[in-house]
């Protein structure tokens, strides 16, 4: 009975917990809500000095702490700002410090606007703002240009088409590629670069930036900023030729010229050597037409104030006068001809060389001096093994004569204590000690009776 009763006034037992087990365990409650999407009105927004930013999501009602670290803040395609309805993915979590529980975000999206459309607008009204779209920035495009860099993939059409109509409309004009991805990872970087090797070398005359057409995801990397500053930091005028005619990218705004296609750009950057010539002529015939306006007029003149010593002067002066006009035309053409020719043996050259660089014969080349490297080893390594076994033969045999094998073939024997030495004095045994004698053929156990010192 007092058993029973002591039993009832004892203390329940308390569930103590330190503030960090507390915390800990309400993070773990919410575990549950490690990947959700929630959407609401930015307010608040802070940039830290670490790059971190932090901003309230409310609506009417309530409001929840979002962070966006920089790891994460980094590949943002849009700065977020107060006002901006947005929808954010992330998870809860708990701010030990304060005792606050916040919303660790993983991606923003803007709500009813596309978030590649905002970061195009933001960063073309930030250009627009440092000056790199205006015209008087711009520079003209080379009537003739000789070298043409261009900057786009090698896979595809783009690159055949333009290289079609440039050679069509100008043959023996120089082309360089500089080979890049243009959509994807990486590809912004990769034209920046192809656009920073024809800058700083200073080859081409001219340079295009081409894509062929495609979604805005797939033409993004002419929309990014690093590409835009390349192109207005380029010492050589750029064309843009991104996508189709309806397409418009930050690149496009940028650059010098604007071209609706890449094959449209190729035509745009190159004169037709039809069309050149055809102005020449032009030019021949205006300029022959005006010195016959010029003596009609100057002939008039003469005849009517009578004067036959001043026309006759004047007939020679026309005379060299057209002369003169003839052989600068005759040396025009021969010059324009003697160039064409140039660069056909030029064209030609180059194809040869390209022909001594192909690899098949290059390879078969190494294989011959593969083989020929391989069969002199090989040679070598036998006569090595030769000499080496001839080397050997006599010693072995030499080595075989005195073994001591053969002396026991001649009927003597090796008697070995039990620990497997030599005996070689009787007075270093005793009687009883157990010996092992080794025969040329076998062994025999055996046990010392007796102990006989040496004669003399």
């Amino acid at each position: 009975m007092k058993k029973v009763q002591s039993s009832l006034f004892l203390a329940p037992q308390r569930l103590i917990l330190t503030v960090s087990e507390l915390t800990e365990a309400i993070r773990q409650s919410l575990s549950e809500f490690h990947d959700i999407w929630i959407t609401g009105e930015i307010s608040g927004v802070k940039v830290a000095s670490s790059g971190h930013i932090y901003f309230a999501l409310k609506d009417e009602e309530s409001q929840i702490r979002c962070v966006c670290f920089v790891r994460t803040a980094r590949f943002l395609r849009f700065k977020p700002r107060d006002g901006l309805e947005v929808i954010v993915r992330g998870r809860i979590d708990i701010y030990a410090q304060r005792g606050e529980y916040q919303f660790l975000v993983d991606a923003i999206e803007p709500r009813g606007y596309g978030a590649l459309q905002l970061a195009f607008e933001e960063l073309k009204r930030k250009l627009a703002a440092e000056g790199l779209f205006d015209t008087a920035r711009k520079r003209p495009i080379p009537s003739y240009p000789r070298r043409i860099g261009i900057v786009t993939s090698p896979a595809g059409a783009v690159f055949q088409d333009m290289v079609n109509v440039l050679t069509r409309r100008f043959p023996g004009i120089h082309i360089r590629l500089y080979p890049t991805l243009v959509q994807g990872e990486g590809a912004a970087a990769q034209i920046v670069q192809g656009i920073e090797y024809f800058s700083s070398s200073q080859w081409a005359d001219v340079v295009i930036v081409a894509r062929g057409g495609g979604s805005p995801e797939d033409l993004w990397a002419f929309n990014e900023e690093a590409v835009a500053r390349a192109i207005a930091a380029c010492t050589v005028p750029v064309v843009s030729a991104v996508g189709h005619e309806t397409d418009f990218t930050i690149a496009d705004f940028v650059a010098d010229l604007r071209a609706p296609t890449p094959s449209a750009a190729a035509e745009l950057v190159s004169a037709s050597r039809e069309h050149t010539v055809e102005r020449l002529e032009g030019l021949s015939r205006r300029l022959v037409q005006t010195f016959r306006a010029r003596l009609l007029q100057w002939r008039r003149r003469l005849e009517t104030s009578g004067s036959e010593r001043a026309l006759a002067l004047l007939h020679r002066r026309i005379g060299k006068t057209q002369q003169r006009v003839d052989d600068l035309e005759y040396r025009l053409r021969e010059a324009i001809r003697t160039r064409i020719e140039a660069h056909h043996r030029l064209l030609a050259q180059l194809e040869t060389r390209l022909m001594k660089q192909d690899l098949r014969v290059r390879l078969a080349a190494g294989r011959l001096r593969w083989e020929a490297a391989t069969s002199r080893l090989e040679r070598s390594i036998r006569m090595c093994l030769a000499r080496a076994k001839n080397r050997f033969e006599p010693l072995a045999a030499g080595l075989h004569q005195l073994s001591p094998l053969r002396v026991l073939d001649r009927g003597y024997a090796i008697v070995q204590t039990s620990d497997g030495s030599v005996v070689k004095d009787a007075l270093e045994l005793s009687v009883g000690q157990p010996l092992k004698i080794l025969l040329a053929r076998g062994a025999v156990g055996a046990e010392v009776n007796g102990i006989y010192p040496p004669r003399g």
